[in-house]
């Protein structure tokens, strides 16, 4: 079966992400500033960008370089026409599942609600080495709802549906377990609420820093 996301109308997929049963796209975004704020980074990468959700947050003058994922070709092109604006923006049409990402370290890396549909591995590893420069790892997790039915809302739109089968949520402490794993380590974290009863996690990691070798006294 191929991947779902590349038969999702960007349409489809902003509908449903900002109706008034989701309401997800302005909370994400907020998440996105967040991040931005908590890190300033002069370069910052979005794994799985779809449309430029949050774009309009970086500031030019403080972050210079930005790059944006995404498998959808569609999606590239439309943030591509949506931001020519924005200056130094960089757009790479790649699978994170199931490729390795060849690209120079970026101050942050932010990855929100990727993790859900490609699982912690090669995805997790692209993520670790494009932050592994001494970069950050910003990622948005969704927190389970109250009911496990409401975990992907249902939806009119078919495309939407073909979701439910290509989605597993993570716990935030199996994700910190493997970052940890990977050298990573949490600095900072904030949950956001949502109105539909579901809610999101935004951890922020960065790798340890090696220990300094201690020097042989005796002579």
């Amino acid at each position: 079966m191929g991947n779902p996301w590349l038969t999702i109308p960007l349409h489809d997929y902003e509908e449903h992400m900002s109706s008034s049963h989701v309401q997800q796209l302005p909370a994400l975004s907020e998440l996105f500033g967040q991040a931005l704020q908590h890190c300033s980074p002069e370069s910052v990468a979005l794994l799985g960008i779809a449309g430029g959700n949050g774009l309009e947050r970086i500031d030019p003058a403080v972050t210079r370089r930005i790059c944006g994922i995404d498998i959808n070709p569609a999606y590239i092109e439309a943030t591509r026409q949506r931001f020519a604006g924005l200056p130094d923006l960089e757009l790479h049409c790649r699978d994170l599942e199931h490729e390795a990402l060849d690209l120079p370290p970026m101050q942050l890396v932010h990855a929100a609600l990727i993790f859900e549909h490609t699982g912690l591995g090669r995805c997790l590893d692209n993520a670790c080495n494009l932050a592994g420069g001494g970069g950050s790892l910003s990622v948005v997790l969704q927190l389970p709802a109250r009911n496990p039915e409401q975990n992907i809302s249902r939806n009119s739109r078919p495309s939407i549906e073909t979701l439910r089968d290509h989605f597993q949520l993570i716990p935030p402490p199996h994700l910190r377990a493997s970052l940890e794993k990977r050298g990573f380590q949490m600095v900072w974290h904030v949950e956001r609420p949502l109105p539909s009863g579901k809610g999101f996690w935004m951890g922020i990691f960065k790798m340890q820093s090696q220990p300094k070798p201690t020097a042989d006294l005796r002579r």
